[in-house]
């Protein structure tokens, strides 16, 4: 396992805390309040390191095939629906979405090899990931894969905690199915706009894995 870049500002600045806060608890509060001290220790030692494990990127083998869309994120399948797609293809698209959780890994991977017709950033609100209006009206970017089989839509979505959304493509880049396409900082959801006609390969409330799952065939 190893951290990703993402968080080493972050990782940083809860260690700095960690120090800082411990040395004043035994400082002032050792001698006559043990107690409270070791509870401090402990309590701040636990969010030092989930604040470590948020930015783990765990050692996988990953699914590779020219006919399978793999999970672009660690989460629980949320979505699965035929919608009208207002934003690029301007029509039927079947939405297939998963639901991150804080606790799970938060890397964003290709779903498919192909090229980057677009990536937009949006402006929004922060509704809890779930909330049916998240796709459309939270802060959100939206890429658009492409290879000669498919074209698909991947939508990173921030939540009522994820404030920050890192996309690291642009038009006419080449992308491989599992490399990253980016990260959203704690709890989130991602979004799939795919072809009426995709073979879904997962149901609902389903644990996926980034990279590794597939979520539908074409």
């Amino acid at each position: 396992m190893t951290i990703h870049r993402e968080g080493f500002k972050s990782i940083s600045i809860a260690a700095i805390l960690f120090i800082l806060i411990n040395l004043l608890a035994f400082k002032f509060l050792s001698s006559d309040f043990p107690v409270i001290a070791w509870v401090v220790l402990a309590a701040t030692l636990f969010l030092l390191l989930f604040i470590i494990s948020f930015f783990r990127i765990p050692a996988r083998t990953l699914t590779k095939s020219a006919t399978a869309i793999t999970s672009p994120c660690d989460g629980k399948v949320v979505v699965i629906e035929e919608v009208t797609d207002v934003e690029y293809f301007k029509d039927k698209r079947i939405q297939l979405s998963v639901f991150m959780s804080p606790a799970n890994v938060h890397v964003n991977t290709s779903p498919i090899t192909g090229e980057v017709l677009y990536s937009q950033y949006h402006k929004g609100k922060y509704l809890v990931a779930w909330h049916p209006k998240s796709s459309t009206e939270n802060e959100r970017h939206s890429v658009v894969l492409k290879n000669e089989r498919v074209t698909i839509l991947v939508k990173q979505i921030a939540g009522a905690l994820a404030k920050r959304i890192v996309n690291y493509l642009q038009p006419g880049q080449k992308v491989e199915q599992g490399s990253e396409l980016g990260f959203i900082k704690f709890g989130s959801r991602v979004d799939l706009l795919l072809p009426p006609d995709a073979k879904i390969k997962v149901q609902l409330n389903e644990k996926v894995q980034a990279g590794v799952t597939v979520l539908a065939e074409y």
